[in-house]
């Protein structure tokens, strides 16, 4: 078996070639002008842009910080302006069914106009028709037909009095009314008096009476319908001169928006309106109250019936509208009613509808979060109802919740034509992909962000490009080739993969503004790599306080972790913790026992439940390698506990696998394992090494603890090889290994790693099928031998005892007799 050689300082990171800058400064170079990478998602962002119809909307996912937000508005609202400015949309007065205002579409700016021209008709009307009614020629027509009819009324009452007075009867004036009384000499007869004429005369009075009384009736008859056709002339006559005022105001308004037959029949509805209450228009009189005889003008009326609400106004717009609501409340993205509350009571009216932003970008793009339409309830729902009904309704969703329903408007739904744009990670997409049938449906385009790009040349330059636009934008000192190549370098490492370069432009932009403040802060015009870097330290001092807490743990030995000496069954192992905010690796002591029985390998962890799955599967990987490898023979049966020691949360993963099975192969051969060299990697059942993650954080997490207890130069950590494309290690670390005070081993298989550890060799099989006296294979199959045939031995003289009990018990009862 080769020998593993630690890396070299050169393998332990890439540096960027910063000769490939042509600029010195970033000064020098234009603005980034279009998306680094991400081909894959703006095909599909295009592909969904293009395509018109209602159900491929736009679902775009990815992780937080790879700069989709933006890049899709830019995206949408470069396709936006070479669209059409869609409809205005206005709201006005039913008057056929008042709760449900009609809503009306005028091309971009003829909504506001209309809403001008209507607000300046009422002024006309309520300024002109006053002093029509306040006009001479007016008040001379009125007063001849009020003329007429009292002559008319007063010849009628006339003849009837003259008849009486024939008769002997006078016309009575009361409280009541007009009524006919029997008379002598021209006075009115009193009762006693009528009491004492004869009887036939009484009854010569009474028929006269109730004949006159019929004709008194038709009189007051004749009189009402002389009043009612006086008032009838009247209101003609208001009508002819109100429709004098009003027809060249309808009529101009009637030939400007000839084109539109919905305002065409509402400006109809508004004439006949206003002739049917002309009296909202006439001069408004005095009343007095009783309280100290203050006078007040009676109720204002209200007129507006006549205006327009404009709830979408495009007068201004340049193409297609494209809205990013950041708050999708309902009432946010639908519209609202709202209500004004005038003596205790809530009352509304179609002026006090209010548009949402789903009605801003109709006829455009909208832009939400997808967790945002979530967390707000009736959202989500209320969307795809929109995008299947092609409509939007402005309602009172909480409506159905109350105990007592009211009164309210429901106005008449607005069609719409949106192109939905969703953004969200990864989990939500595919958690309503298989959860929701009707969102496989209206959501057919899937844009995915990727979080990292290829590092090749022409990507580099494009950090250069973006380093240089955040410089602009922010107002940050220009960055020198050394500098950007340090930023490089950080995408880099937060990519994870040397040829690979992170896409997460956030996180670039924020080290950008922060090396521009340390390099202000030095007084340097430019920014360079020692400011990148010293950016980079100070981020990581004011995230690492648990690391450092962590750290004096174990420096202290409070938390007990060796970096020198050996010991059997005793290892190393690495664990990254990531709060949130930063990452670090964290040292763990994992320990393991072996002795006589059959429980196989026991992990504390599991049998306690504060292991994972992976981590439990790992395990189980673990004594499939053991029995592969060394139970051809015999049965392997042994009884082995692992566990990590301190350890008071739970632990998932299998990046301990390798960990835990040199501390097994130390315990059954009595081999000690060096403590300076910790471990990490996974491995599967033949044997091979894994890679796993957060290969930085582990390394530079065991040699701060190495560092802060003492380097000795025998110190280091094995890592999978698979995992030397990853290494993008600090400068201290890669120092030091140059300094040979430490090391970092890769490995293939998980032989190598124990040779590494224990210094002995693993040992191949010979022809014979044994292994080489003296190896690590060969002690680890004997003492599994050893084990098995001792608990073989056991279990024979167990139950040997039972029947040398019954031999005794006969003897001795043979000796009693």
């Amino acid at each position: 078996m080769a020998k593993v050689n630690p890396l070299s300082a050169g393998e332990l990171s890439w540096k960027c070639d910063t000769s490939v800058f042509s600029f010195a400064t970033t000064e020098e170079i234009p603005s980034l002008q279009e998306i680094i990478g991400q081909e894959r998602a703006l095909k599909s962002i295009d592909f969904g842009l293009g395509i018109q119809n209602h159900n491929y909307n736009i679902f775009v996912l990815g992780e937080s910080g790879t700069g989709k937000n933006t890049t899709v508005r830019e995206i949408v609202e470069k396709k936006a302006r070479l669209e059409p400015v869609p409809d205005d949309w206005c709201y006005v007065f039913n008057f056929n069914d008042p709760d449900s205002p009609k809503a009306l579409n005028l091309p971009p700016g003829r909504g506001s106009e209309l809403a001008i021209d209507m607000d300046e008709l009422i002024e006309a009307l309520r300024r002109d028709i006053p002093k029509v009614f306040e006009s001479k020629d007016y008040e001379k027509h009125r007063d001849e037909l009020l003329e007429g009819q009292q002559e008319r009324t007063r010849a009628l009452f006339f003849r009837l009095e003259q008849r009486a007075i024939e008769k002997g009867f006078l016309l009575k004036k009361s409280v009541s009314g007009l009524s006919v009384v029997p008379a002598k000499g021209g006075k009115a007869l009193s009762q006693e008096e009528f009491d004492a004429l004869p009887h036939e005369k009484k009854s010569s009075i009474e028929q006269e009476l109730a004949i006159l009384q019929d004709k008194l009736s038709d009189a007051i008859r004749d009189a009402r319908n002389i009043e009612k056709e006086t008032k009838e002339r009247i209101n003609s006559l208001d009508r002819e001169v109100v429709q004098y005022v009003v027809n060249p105001h309808i009529n101009d308004l009637l030939d400007k928006y000839k084109e539109f037959k919905g305002v065409i029949e509402f400006l109809y509805k508004i004439k006949e309106n206003i002739l049917d209450n002309i009296e909202d228009f006439r001069p408004k009189e005095e009343v007095p109250l009783a309280l100290g005889g203050l006078k007040i003008q009676r109720p204002e009326p209200s007129f507006e019936r006549y205006r327009v609400n404009l709830i979408i106004n495009n007068k201004d717009a340049e193409g297609a509208p494209v809205v990013c609501e950041s708050n999708p409340t309902y009432y946010n993205l639908f519209g609202r009613t709202e209500y004004r509350v005038q003596f205790g009571a809530a009352t509304t009216d179609f002026t006090m509808i209010k548009g949402g932003s789903v009605h801003k970008a109709n006829g455009g793009y909208l832009i939400v979060n997808a967790l945002d339409i979530l967390r707000n309830i009736f959202v989500y729902d209320s969307l795809k109802r929109m995008i299947k009904n092609k409509e939007v309704r402005i309602e009172d969703v909480w409506e159905q919740y109350r105990l007592v329903s009211s009164s309210t408007l429901k106005p008449e739904p607005i069609p719409v034509n949106i192109k939905l744009v969703i953004l969200g990670d990864p989990f939500i997409y595919y958690l309503l992909y298989n959860l929701d049938n009707e969102y496989r449906k209206l959501f057919k385009v899937k844009a995915d962000f990727d979080n990292a790009l290829p590092n090749d040349e022409n990507n580099v330059q494009k950090y250069a490009y973006f380093v240089a636009t955040r410089c602009r934008e922010e107002n940050l000192l220009p960055f020198d080739r050394t500098g950007v190549g340090r930023v490089v370098e950080f995408g880099c490492r937060l990519a994870g993969d040397r040829n690979k370069l992170s896409a997460k432009f956030n996180d670039i932009k924020t080290l950008v503004v922060e090396s521009s403040y340390w390099a202000s802060a030095a007084g340097a015009s430019t920014v360079g790599a020692e400011h990148v870097e010293k950016a980079e330290e100070e981020r990581t001092y004011r995230n690492s306080k648990i690391e450092e807490k962590i750290r004096e743990y174990i420096t202290n030995d409070t938390i007990m972790v060796a970096t020198e000496g050996s010991v059997t069954g005793q290892v190393n192992g690495i664990a990254v913790l990531d709060p949130g905010d930063y990452a670090f690796g964290k040292p763990s002591r994992i320990t393991v026992r072996t002795y006589m029985g059959d429980s196989g390998v026991v992990n504390i962890e599991r049998e306690v439940k504060m292991s994972g799955r992976i981590h439990n599967k790992a395990l189980m990987i673990l004594t499939s390698f053991l029995g592969e490898r060394y139970a051809q023979d015999f049965p392997l049966t042994l009884s082995a506990s692992i566990t990590f020691e301190q350890l008071y949360e739970e632990i998932e993963g299998d990046s301990a696998t390798c960990s835990e099975t040199y501390a097994l192969l130390s315990s059954l051969s009595g081999l000690p394992i060096d403590q300076g060299i910790a471990v990490t990697g996974s491995m599967n059942q033949r044997g091979e090494v894994q890679p796993i993650g957060g290969v930085n954080q582990k390394i530079e997490g065991f040699f701060e603890v190495c560092k802060a207890k003492g380097l000795t130069g025998r110190q280091g950590v094995i890592i999978p090889k698979r995992n030397v494309r990853h290494l993008m290690l600090k400068k201290e670390v890669i120092e030091a290994v140059n300094a040979g005070k430490f090391a970092v081993y890769p490995i293939e298989t998980v032989d190598q790693g124990f040779e590494v550890l224990s210094g002995v060799p693993m040992g191949e099989k010979d022809e014979t099928g044994r292994y080489p006296e003296g190896t690590a294979n060969y002690l680890v199959a004997n003492r599994l031998l050893k084990l098995a045939r001792c608990l073989k031995e056991f279990g024979k003289a167990e139950k040997k005892r039972p029947e040398e009990q019954k031999k005794e018990r006969a003897q001795e009862v043979r000796k009693g007799s």
